[in-house]
């Protein structure tokens, strides 16, 4: 009996210490290690592409926080590298929205992302030109019939925010009227309502596609930039905003399927449902992911007691096993669209949407501290 008790209290005493708050300075330290590493790495500017936008979203998070100037210039200098644009075709009747890299590509969302950091920008320091071109793509998009502009999972983080950042800009209550109606198509061909989760794009719902077990395939990354997307959305959404309980709803019922997927060590594979098809650690869904959990905290959406282990177990590992002792952050899959079996995703695995993500939820796990 005696023995039992001893194992016991070491069981709870081992949990509790796994628990344990990280020191604020200490959280800090590592985005701020990440961010550094990163930008010395690439003291030069590429387009104004989704991949390299992301990033900026989780750089701003972190001026917001710090208010070192050096993270505002490099979006700024970034921001001018581009003409304050995404996709740069003038001519409006060759503006396209489907799959595209190109500057007639004007409607696809991944060119849209770099917005939300242009808003941000101009938020700080105001001048027209940093959203002149933002409210005309977006405004020109409103004008027309479509609603299926985000047929795929990312789209979602990388526009649903532009739309609310625009609202809060302007107070035209359009851009809350076409969020709905973009979003509730969305749902329409990608959200699972039984899972609670969104499948990558259309290709990819179950039975059409099933992962390695004959199940769903729900992508880490392709969710991470969904709760994510809503997390940002309920940021600047308005309190009386007709649709409001239904972000809600759905950022909620993601929540909880993001934390039975959880692995024990802290982080997501790559297939959610199916953690054997494509296994090991994957840090840009898992830093998504606690981003997500955690701003929920911060804001009163998700009850401390439910969710916080989960978001500081998936601090854990992306402080002890993805941020490496130079700052690079690793283990992040590369651009794709699925759980790939056998793709290697290691230490060395890095990019700039990756980083971006980690800087988001190191940022909001400081505010939770403070």
């Amino acid at each position: 009996m005696k023995r039992y008790t001893t194992t016991l209290f070491l069981l709870i005493s081992f949990a509790l210490v796994a628990q344990k708050k990280p020191v604020a300075a200490d959280v800090l330290s590592a985005v701020q290690r990440a961010n550094e590493y990163w930008q010395a790495t690439y003291p030069t500017h590429g387009r104004a592409f989704w991949d390299n936008a992301a990033y900026h979203t989780g750089n701003i998070e972190l001026y917001s926080l710090t208010k070192n100037d050096a993270y505002r210039r490099y979006s700024e200098a970034w921001a001018e590298h581009n003409q304050w644009m995404g996709a740069k075709e003038p001519d409006k009747a060759k503006w396209k929205y489907s799959y595209g890299e190109t500057d007639e590509y004007v409607l696809f969302g991944d060119w849209q992302i770099c917005f939300q950091t242009y808003i941000d920008l101009y938020t700080l320091n105001p001048d027209p030109k940093k959203i002149a071109r933002a409210r005309e793509v977006m405004d020109y998009q409103m004008s027309t019939s479509k609603n299926d502009y985000w047929w795929w999972a990312d789209g979602l983080y990388m526009v649903m925010p532009v739309m609310t950042k625009l609202y809060k800009l302007t107070g035209n209550t359009q851009y809350l009227d076409k969020l709905h109606a973009y979003f509730t198509y969305a749902n329409s061909i990608m959200y699972d309502q039984e899972a609670g989760l969104y499948y990558r794009d259309a290709k990819y719902i179950y039975p059409k596609h099933k992962s390695g077990n004959g199940g769903k395939d729900f992508w880490s990354r392709g969710d991470g930039w969904v709760f994510a997307g809503l997390a940002k959305v309920l940021k600047d959404l308005p309190k009386n905003d007709p649709h409001r309980a239904e972000y809600i709803d759905t950022y909620k019922r993601m929540a909880d399927a993001i934390i039975s997927a959880q692995q024990p060590d802290g982080y997501w594979t790559r297939s959610l449902l199916d953690p054997t098809f494509a296994p090991g650690p994957e840090t840009s869904g898992t830093a998504f992911f606690t981003y997500g959990l955690l701003w929920g905290i911060n804001n009163g959406y998700l009850k401390k007691r439910t969710y916080l282990p989960a978001a500081l177990k998936g601090w854990t590992y992306l402080s002890t096993v993805a941020l490496q002792p130079n700052g690079k952050i690793g283990y992040v899959q590369p651009i794709g669209e699925k759980a790939i079996p056998g793709q290697v995703v290691n230490a060395n695995s890095t990019t700039n949407f990756g980083v971006g993500a980690f800087l988001l939820a190191g940022s909001e796990l400081y505010r939770f501290l403070k």
